[in-house]
């Protein structure tokens, strides 16, 4: 186990960190700092914009998969416009089934006894409804959250080669849409497709919860503290590696409801984890590679 690291802020803003442990402890004062400031416009914008989209019932989700497998996010015609985008001419509808809600008149006897409850709303019946893919529209792009760039080498294949180490099997597929990454304990899944940094840091985030949160630590913690945790190994590690990471680990981290005090509480398995990542990323010695290579071939 790992000592636990205090940060110490006038430390680390006087000069550049020289070790691993400074290193991340410089990162996780920054992310606690950007987690402080709150949400960031491009959050607070891509929120706005996801609350105009409704919530589609079990059965009205089958539908649309039926009529359009590829769709990824339908509106009705006006949140459309309202979102600044124009469904294209002749797009054909995909149809789903829309609630009809009326109002039901209490009897003048049952008014009596409660006044201030005269009627109620009920459910009348369903009427069709059409609504349109993303793809069928056009106008200004909707906004989106803030995305990691940059170029993470060879430390994807390096974090590969120790998951493989550590017997736990990377698949890429893509059937896990619209989720980036899905750690099932024992295996991890990646969405193919993505830009490199971003394939990057979805990968450490599945690597720490595949260290982080397996069997009793999985069920003693809620789904806020663990995504809080494991994005947290993801930018602390993303930038330790030259990553260009900006807001986006905040703003997944707001998201899932966390915040700088959680993240405080968090701290020690947060430096842990980053640290056994890192450790993993470094490039072996040359003399290492060589005894590799001895070993090799003694064993032929």
């Amino acid at each position: 186990m790992s000592p636990t690291v205090t940060i110490d802020a006038a430390a680390i803003h006087s000069r550049k960190p020289s070790t691993k442990q400074e290193l991340i402890a410089a990162n996780i004062k920054l992310l606690i700092e950007q987690l402080e400031a709150g949400k960031s416009e491009a959050l607070t914008r891509y929120l706005t914009a996801m609350s105009r989209f409704h919530r589609y019932s079990f059965g009205n989700v089958l539908e649309i998969a039926r009529q359009m497998p590829s769709a990824t996010r339908v509106a009705g015609f006006w949140t459309w416009k309202n979102l600044g985008r124009s469904v294209n001419a002749g797009a054909k509808g995909i149809r789903i089934l829309a609630p009809i809600v009326g109002v039901k008149r209490k009897k003048d006897e049952e008014a009596e006894k409660d006044i201030t409850q005269q009627n109620t709303r009920a459910l009348l019946g369903f009427r069709n409804a059409y609504v349109f893919d993303i793809s069928q529209t056009n106008g200004v792009d909707l906004p989106e959250m803030r995305e990691v760039s940059g170029d993470p080498g060879e430390n994807i294949e390096r974090l590969s080669a120790f998951l493989a180490a550590q017997g736990i099997a990377l698949v890429y597929n893509p059937k896990i849409a619209p989720a980036l990454g899905m750690s099932y304990g024992g295996r991890i899944a990646i969405l193919p497709g993505q830009a490199k940094a971003e394939e990057f840091s979805t990968l450490v985030h599945e690597t720490a919860h595949e260290i982080l949160h397996k069997a009793e630590r999985r069920t003693a913690t809620t789904k806020t503290v663990r995504e809080t945790e494991a994005e947290a190994v993801a930018f602390v590690v993303g930038k330790a590696v030259g990553l260009v990471t900006g807001t986006a680990s905040a703003d997944y981290i707001h998201l899932y409801h966390g915040n700088a005090s959680l993240l405080a509480e968090s701290l020690e398995v947060i430096q842990q984890t980053a640290s056994v990542i890192l450790a993993a990323l470094e490039p072996p010695l040359p003399n290492e590679e060589e005894q590799g290579r001895e070993v090799i071939g003694e064993a032929a």
